[in-house]
């Protein structure tokens, strides 16, 4: 099992950019899967979370990130509108085998961490 994130990259503020975690080893469609970020110092928090038909975003991204899965590549995206600096963090991506919807942000539901992408907003 193994879930590949990848994407990141340097941008300016109000670009975009669409991170990738392709999975490996299982069906992304019997999972959920989350998207969280790590800022140097800070704590690792949940971005976005995807299952069933089901989206879910941290208010601090919403109407800017979309989430989205292609069940035939079994990979699941984070497209990243109007950046902000705020946003620059490694993004990481994780399978949970289930949770409750309203803790969808909480790690411990999580499994099979990826390596993490490097997003960097500067001007």
């Amino acid at each position: 099992v193994q879930l590949q994130a990848s994407g990141g990259g340097l941008v300016q503020p109000g670009g975009s950019l669409r991170l990738s975690c392709a999975a490996s080893g299982f069906a992304i469609d019997d999972y959920g899967i989350g998207w969280f970020r790590q800022a140097p110092g800070k704590e690792r928090e949940g971005v976005s979370f995807i299952n069933v038909g089901r989206k879910f975003y941290a208010d601090f991204v919403k109407g800017r990130f979309t989430i989205s899965r292609d069940d035939a590549k079994n990979t699941v995206y984070l497209q990243m509108n109007s950046l902000k600096l705020e946003d620059t963090a490694v993004y990481y991506c994780a399978r949970a085998p289930r949770l409750p919807f309203s803790l969808w942000q909480a790690l411990p539901y999580y499994e099979h961490w990826g390596q993490g992408t490097q997003v960097t907003v500067s001007s």
